[in-house]
Parts: C-alpha cells; sequence; structure tokens
C-alpha cells in the first residue's frame, strides 16, 4: 500500500497546485477579408474564405 496523507488537503492549497487548469478564452483573429473573429486555421464561418481563396459558398 502507498503512502497516505496525515491530514486532509485545505481548499486553498487545492487550488494553488490545480491553478493551471482553468478554462481560457479561445485564441481568435480577424478574418482579412470580412475582419470578422475566427478561430486561427479554420475557415471562416462569416465569408467563407481560407488563405485568400474561397473554399465555401456562402448565401449573400
Amino acid at each position: 500500500m502507498g503512502a497516505l496523507p496525515k491530514r486532509k488537503y485545505a481548499k486553498a492549497r487545492q487550488g494553488k497546485r490545480r491553478g493551471h487548469l482553468g478554462l481560457k478564452a479561445p485564441a481568435l483573429q480577424l478574418c482579412p477579408q470580412c475582419n470578422s473573429p475566427k478561430l486561427p486555421h479554420h475557415v471562416c464561418p462569416v465569408c467563407g474564405t481560407y488563405s485568400d481563396r474561397e473554399v465555401i459558398e456562402t448565401k449573400t
């Protein structure tokens, strides 16, 4: 049997140990065509362009 803690971990200590596990907002970039926010390395959901060419036809 492995080693067991003698006392209960305090909530503050537990939070300090898990400080890097928080949620982060996704990094967004502006589309060069329509200047709407989009995820990097993804097709723009508004105008359908990726790398200065139209990939998806959108209804306009």
